[in-house]
């Protein structure tokens, strides 16, 4: 049997003790509230969305874009919230491509819990960058994703390099 070492991921199953704190409410509602963009991995605030990498992500890099209106459905965001979603998202992919070079990219919303959806109250897109060869037998067989960088290297580095996209 083959060992894979991953000693940041340490951090992870730590942050997942009965102590971590609790958020009352939608946590995509309560986290721009407070200012703690560094500790919600919050990227760029937009006059209508903003940008937030997810904190249980499916390749490195993982991002999304929320819109700071509590709403499920699609169909009622307005054409400003729209515009700027799409705009930052454009933004991410740009950052991402840049940083970390990715083959390719998964965009998209789950709507609705039997859609997929973490959280099904407030919606928000998933910018999700692709490598050739990143899905394995570790998802499907371990039921474990393992992640090649720590979530506070990544923020670190998007962070650094997102003043100067364009």
């Amino acid at each position: 049997m083959e060992k894979i070492f991953a000693p940041w991921r340490a951090q992870y199953i730590l942050s997942n003790s009965d102590d971590k704190e609790k958020i009352d409410g939608c946590i995509f509602c309560e986290f721009p509230k407070r200012d703690e963009d560094e500790k919600r991995m919050i990227i760029e605030r937009g006059k209508y969305c903003f940008v937030i990498m997810n904190a249980y992500p499916y390749n490195p890099g993982h991002l999304m874009v929320v819109p700071y209106r509590h709403t499920a459905d699609f169909t009622l965001l307005t054409a400003e919230e729209f515009a700027e979603m799409t705009a930052l998202a454009q933004k991410c992919v740009k950052a991402l491509t840049q940083l970390m070079q990715p083959h390719g990219f998964n965009i998209g919303m789950n709507i609705g819990k039997v859609a997929g959806a973490g959280i099904d109250q407030h919606l928000h897109m998933h910018i999700v960058p692709r490598w050739n060869g990143d899905t394995n037998f570790m998802p499907v067989i371990g039921e474990v994703r393992v992640l090649s960088e720590s979530l506070a290297s990544t923020y670190s580095r998007i962070k650094a390099i997102w003043p100067s996209i364009e």
